[in-house]
Order: structure tokens, then sequence, then C-alpha cells
């Protein structure tokens, strides 16, 4: 397969070539390479071309770093002994992977997996001379961030960077990790950067509420990290962030449906309201209905007896469970459930608000897969008419 077959934009194409250039540059000597990306199928399609381009000329080889002790010298000098062709300083390239396994966090530790793996590689410079191959160091944008700041002798000796960019990420983002912030103690953040889109791997976060767990306490930070994690999930689904659809799908049930268990059982209503309805909307988006139903009911209960009847969380919750009925071709039921929100909107949000042209919108489709044509065309054009008052003629809307 040609690289451009597998790379859908110029600029992962240009990071490709310019990669291969510097492997192909100086087939003897050390060349010290950073690749970054964040999806790691994506990433193993790269390397797998790369490796496929460069033979026969310069041999592939590759290591993953250790765990506990992530020393990238460790690991390389490990592959060297066992193999006699690089004994012979033989054109090569040394691909280097699961840094991005490596936890941010210290999780009980004196120092993270991370911190250690940049000590070594902060001290590692010279050690890396007895190795005349190009060595490219796989790692991931939050690793990136980190890298320059703990390891800069490292980085000051680098021979190029080349960013490989997708929408897959493997990390939570400071604003995501806000709300729960106070769960953390001082010493596993030096300060939380609200604007890093790459402040902490998934995976860390995950951890972090297994240990919680293992402590035995059942409180509500716990219930909060639980839905946290699951909307984390939820929202990677929706965004299209994920790395693997079927596992993340599978971990967002599971943590919203701990919270769920978690709030019910703390007496957390407020909480368990909004868990209801999205874990319901995870399992609606999926097409299990009959899982989303029940949820989406009971969502609706609990928010009608917290805020009662006149409030915009009630014409939400009335609306989704519309928009389930409307799914499975339940129109009798979902047209009631759409009337009440329409008028719930425009009672608390005024006739001119996005919510009121939406509902519109939802009415008026209904009534078009009915075949009720005039009623659909009428709310279909008092829905556009609001969103060109509101958005103006030129919105994508």
């Amino acid at each position: 397969m040609a690289a451009n077959e597998i790379f859908d934009d110029a600029e992962n194409l240009d990071a490709y070539d310019d990669l291969i250039v510097s492997i192909q540059a100086k087939k003897q000597g050390l060349s010290l390479l950073i690749a970054v990306c964040d999806d790691l199928s994506f990433r193993e399609q790269v390397i797998k071309q790369y490796e496929t381009e460069l033979q026969p000329e310069i041999r592939s080889y590759r290591v993953t770093l250790a765990r506990g002790e992530p020393s990238l010298r460790g690991a390389i000098a490990q592959l060297v002994e066992s193999e006699e062709y690089l004994q012979q300083h033989h054109p090569a390239v040394i691909t280097v992977t699961g840094a991005e396994q490596l936890y941010f966090l210290k999780l009980g530790e004196e120092r993270s997996e991370q911190e250690i793996f940049f000590g070594y590689l902060q001290w590692t410079r010279e050690a890396l001379r007895e190795f005349p191959f190009a060595i490219v160091l796989w790692v991931t944008n939050q690793l990136l961030v980190n890298l320059i700041k703990k390891a800069p002798d490292f980085w000051s000796w680098r021979n190029g960077v080349f960013h490989f960019v997708s929408r897959k990420k493997n990390t939570i983002s400071g604003r995501e990790l806000e709300s729960i912030r106070f769960a953390f103690g001082d010493n596993e953040f030096s300060g939380l950067d609200d604007d890093n889109p790459y402040l902490l791997p998934i995976e860390d976060l995950q951890r972090f509420i297994q240990d919680a767990e293992q402590r035995g306490v059942k409180d509500a930070t716990l219930a909060t990290l639980y839905f946290s994690l699951g909307e984390i999930y939820r929202k990677r689904l929706e965004w299209d962030e994920f790395q693997d659809y079927k596992k993340e799908q599978e971990l967002g049930i599971e943590y919203l449906s701990k919270a769920v268990e978690l709030q019910k059982e703390l007496g957390l209503e407020k909480e368990l309201a909004t868990s209801l309805n999205n874990l319901a909307s995870l399992y609606d988006s999926q097409g299990r209905y009959n899982e989303a139903e029940p949820l989406y009911i009971q969502a609706l209960a609990l928010t009608r007896k917290l805020l009662g009847e006149e409030h915009p969380s009630v014409a939400s919750s009335l609306n989704n469970l519309a928009l389930l009925y409307y799914s499975q071709g339940r129109y009798s039921e979902a047209e009631p459930l759409y009337i009440q929100a329409l008028a719930l909107w425009r009672k608390l949000l005024g006739e001119e608000h996005p919510s009121v042209a939406s509902s519109l919108n939802n009415l008026a489709g209904l009534y078009y897969s009915q075949g009720r044509y005039s009623e659909a065309e009428t709310l279909y054009i008092q829905a556009l008419a609001l969103w060109r008052k509101l958005l103006g003629e030129e919105h994508p809307s």
C-alpha cells in the first residue's frame, strides 16, 4: 500500500515523508526521532508503512518500554544483545512504543511511571551513543508536553519531531477534570491547566478510581468519579475520539451504571437524575431502546419530583423520551410528549429560543413520518423562520 493511501490529509502525509527522509538520511550513527500520535491504530499503520518502505536497505525492529522501570536505553540494550545484526551495527530503525501506557499520576507511589521514564531520558543521552541506529520514540501529545519540561537535555538532542494528527486521543482535558479536581491530592498535580487538552491519560483516572474502590469507601466523591468517567467515555463516543468503540462503549455503561447504583444507595437524587438520563442516552445511541426506556422514565419522574412540573429540565426529559419513542416508530406515544415539551419551553423560555426551534422541528419530523404533511410543513416553516431570526440567514443550521 502506498503512503498516500493511508493518510487522509496533507499534514500527516508531510509528517510521514519527513520521518522517512530522516530515517534514511543517517544510516550510520545515532538519530533520535520523536513521533507524536494519539491514535494507536493510526500509529500502527504508520509504523507498518515505514517498516515496509525501508526494507531491505534498513532493517526494522520494535521494542516496548517496560512498566515500572521504563528505561529507553535498557529496552534497546536488551534488543541489541539478542540480535547479531544490530551488534554488527548494520543500518536499522528501532521503533519504541509503550510510553503511552505509563501512568502520569503517582497513585500512592513516590514517583509516577512517567516521572521515572523522564528521569531515565534526561540522563540517557550519552549512553545511547553506543547504538548507531535511527530510534523512533513514539509518544502521545500528553507525553510530549511533559517530556519537553522534564527531560530538556534529551529533548535538545532530538534529530526531529513528527506530528501525526487525528481526532482520536487517550487523554482527558483540564476542563473535563475541573469538576473532580477536589478528589485528587495536592501531590498528584503540580498545577491544573484548564486549557490543556492533553492533561491526564484516561487510564490514569480509571486506575485512580480502582484504588478508591479497593479502599472500600463508598461516598459522594466516588459516585462523582464514576459519573465523570462514564461521561468522558460517552462524550468520546459522541465526538469520535475513542480508541476502541466497543470497549469504550462498555466502559461508559459500566461507570454510569456504577454511578446510578451508588447515588441510589447514598440518596443523591439530583445527581441520580442526571446519571439516569445520560446512561439512557448511551443505550439509546446504540439502539438498545428497551434498556434506555425505563431509565428515561425514571429520570423524568425524579426530575419532576425535585424541580416541579414547570422546569426546563422536565421539558428536556420529555423530549428525550419522545425521541426514543420516535426512533422505535411509536409515534402515538411520542406525540403528546413532544407537544408537552414544546409548550413548556415556550412558557419558560419564550417564543424565541433555540429549544423552541428544535422542538418545532422534532414535532414536524414526527408528523412527516406519519404522513401528516400539511401539519409538518407548517411547523417546519415556523422552525426555519425562528432559526433564521436567531442565527441569521447564512448560518449552516
